[in-house]
């Protein structure tokens, strides 16, 4: 794993060059998911710029060098991807999002999970740690993977035994979270397991990422979102913005989430502003 990605280039990315080498450590698994948090936004930008994407970790790695991010499949892989190649001990869960109490429970193949084990701490005897990018205003820190609640900033969150998956997991949400839960099953799944559930979420009218663009990012305070063309911070402030205008809207993405779309040519621009203010239109008028 190791020889198939740039290890030095994300590690800069990260802002954690001095962790090469390193071997594997508690702090040293909150400092690398505490800065992928931070600096990898959460977003499906290329589905609306119809630029397909595969689950590979590879690729995935290769595009958050570029300055981009993804969703879980993209963002939890790439992360394994790292953990592998610097010698943590990572194993990869078939999960599922519960997005509310009418959505299905279980792990129903919509999110990728990972664990990482044999670091023992205080708060986690056994050394065993949930690890998880993929949910966009969900963890900040790794949390121990045993039954609790846990604060992080301000939102808290829930561990127990899920009732959907015997043996698993489910994960439960603050309540002003944009999610209700998730579930993950306890064994270990391939990359593999997501490739047709990628699909769907990446192509289908009916999936939620072909019908609203989000953008996330999580820090220690709380969380910034733009999903379409409205910007909410949750957290330390409370603040609600409508971008009514492609300025606007790119220099957002620029200026709080580092997204800076370089390669995006003028064209696909405007293209992905008619395409948002479109389904702005198409919200309002059905709100």
């Amino acid at each position: 794993m190791s020889a198939s990605i740039d290890i030095t280039g994300y590690l800069r990315r990260l802002r954690l060059g001095h962790l090469e080498g390193q071997p594997p450590s508690v702090e040293g698994l909150h400092l690398l998911h505490r800065a992928h948090a931070e600096l990898i936004p959460y977003e499906n930008l290329e589905i609306w710029l119809g630029r397909p994407t595969t689950v590979d970790p590879a690729e995935s790695v290769t595009r958050i060098l570029r300055g981009r991010g993804g969703y879980c499949f993209h963002l939890n892989g790439a992360f394994s991807a790292l953990l592998l190649a610097l010698g943590y001990r990572v194993t990869r869960h078939f999960g599922g999002v519960q997005s509310n109490a009418s959505g299905t429970a279980g792990a129903t193949g919509s999110h990728l999970v990972l664990t990482v084990s044999d670091l023992p701490s205080e708060a986690a005897p056994d050394g065993r740690w949930l690890a998880d990018l993929g949910m966009g205003d969900g963890l900040h820190e790794p949390v121990p993977l045993t039954v609790g609640a846990f604060r992080q900033g301000p939102f808290t969150y829930a561990l127990r035994p899920s009732d959907a998956e015997p043996g698993g997991w489910r994960f439960d949400h603050d309540p002003s979270g944009s999610f209700l839960g998730m579930d993950f099953r306890s064994t270990e799944t391939a990359m593999s397991a997501f490739h047709d559930m990628h699909r769907f979420l990446s192509t289908s009218p009916e999936s939620g990422f072909v019908r609203a663009l989000a953008v996330l990012r999580r820090d220690a305070a709380g969380c910034d979102c733009l999903r379409g063309l409205v910007l909410t911070r949750v957290g330390d402030r409370d603040s609600r913005t409508v971008l009514e205008s492609a300025a606007d809207y790119f220099a957002a993405l620029a200026e709080i989430f580092d997204i800076r779309l370089d390669d995006v040519t003028r064209a696909e621009r405007a293209a992905l502003w008619r395409r948002l203010t479109a389904a702005h239109e198409k919200w309002l008028a059905s709100a």
